[in-house]
């Protein structure tokens, strides 16, 4: 049975940095590209970062580059999310999604875990 599972998801201040992981399980986790995406309360899910299955190419969302960053342990199965400097406005639910590897950069995730709540405090 393939499952995403986000943890991680905290309350944290203005300013600091929060790790989110995602650990992959039912699936040959080398074999996808992940991703994370998040959506505060009112708004359409966004894009946030997305890393290689290989982990050799990065992509974020404007709103995020130079405090965000992705990385991946194929070994164990985990995608993780190094949030730095945060704002009030990174307060989110965070899903991680894997892709498959061949599919083209931009298209559609195929599946998606069930998120964790990030809380950014003024």
């Amino acid at each position: 049975q393939l499952q995403l599972v986000e943890s991680g998801g905290d309350l944290v201040q203005a300013g600091g940095s929060l790790r989110v992981s995602c650990a992959a399980s039912g699936l040959t986790f080398s074999s996808y590209a992940m991703g994370w995406f998040r959506q505060a309360p009112g708004k359409e899910r966004e894009f946030v970062a997305a890393i290689s299955w290989s982990g050799g190419r990065t992509y974020f969302a404007e709103s995020v580059k130079g405090r965000f960053t992705i990385s991946r342990v194929n070994a164990k199965n985990t995608v993780y999310l190094q949030m730095n400097t945060m704002k009030p406005e990174d307060t989110a639910v965070y899903y991680c999604a894997a892709r498959w590897r061949d599919k083209l950069p931009g298209s559609s995730f195929d599946y998606w875990g069930q998120g964790t709540q990030v809380t950014v405090s003024s």
